[in-house]
């Protein structure tokens, strides 16, 4: 079975050629690029068999886009801030040697942050469905964590891949602000509600889970860190929902759903 590799990108020059080399292997590559203003498509193109640029629908809409580029019909959705060690690469290789039993597989992911691999809380194993056959999955419309909906039970890989997804605390941050107001205008738009009390206590849950639970505390510092901000994300998602709340029926000011907007942009 041939594999096409997927990528969607925007203004991401730092890391879209380690990206691409580490799956060279993989009979096409194909970058779909929603206008990036640095080198990101130059760069793409001395490497990936095909890259077009389309303006921005969407994560699930681009990624189905790329998809539907591909001349072969298993995929593996990359984003431009991973790679697939050698390790992986072997064990996707060697599945598709033979018609795979099931149509898409999740693929453990590790994180780097702080100078070190997070192996603990909600950052791992932190399952993906990446691997996919086309033809029985389709990647759903969530503005923020979008998926696969796939046609029938996943299967799990045991190679993880590899993720850069922070430079440093402060983006780190502003991952976070964007990526709440995302989920807080998804939740109102499902009629979900809040108050600043389940805030409180989410993000007190959230932090026990990370730290105790998942055992944030084995990784030191960085695990501390990283348990203390995924709690802040916790909170920062329920009480955007109630601040959006407040706005929509009339006893807020603006800002919160504007925000929202915005970041769905980005």
């Amino acid at each position: 079975m041939k594999l096409t590799v997927t990528v969607i990108t925007r203004n991401e020059s730092p890391h879209i050629a380690a990206a691409l080399e580490s799956v060279a292997w993989a009979d096409e590559t194909i970058v779909v690029d929603s206008g990036s203003t640095d080198d990101t498509v130059a760069i793409a193109r001395a490497r990936a068999t095909r890259v077009e640029v389309r303006d921005w629908p969407g994560y699930g809409a681009q990624k189905d886009y790329a998809a539907g580029l591909a001349s072969n019909d298993w995929i593996l959705s990359l984003d431009a801030d991973e790679r697939v060690t050698p390790e992986l690469a072997a064990e996707i290789r060697g599945l598709l040697e033979r018609d795979p039993p099931l149509r898409g597989y999740r693929i453990p992911r590790t994180t780097w942050y702080l100078g070190r691999w997070i192996r603990s809380t909600d950052w791992y194993p932190d399952y993906q469905l990446r691997l996919y056959d086309r033809r029985a999955g389709r990647w759903n419309a969530r503005p923020v964590h979008e998926s696969i909906e796939l046609q029938g039970a996943p299967g799990m890989l045991r190679h993880p891949l590899q993720h850069y997804a922070y430079r440093d605390i402060s983006h780190h941050l502003s991952t976070i602000d964007r990526y709440t107001s995302l989920a807080a205008a998804q939740w109102l738009a499902e009629g979900r509600q809040a108050n600043v009390v389940a805030a409180c206590i989410h993000a007190d849950l959230a932090f026990l889970r990370n730290y105790v639970l998942r055992r944030g505390f084995r990784d030191g510092a960085a695990g501390l860190l990283v348990s203390i901000l995924n709690s802040y994300y916790v909170f920062l998602k329920f009480a955007k929902l109630w601040a959006m709340g407040r706005v929509g029926d009339g006893s807020g000011g603006p800002g919160i759903a504007d925000d929202a907007e915005a970041a769905s942009r980005r």
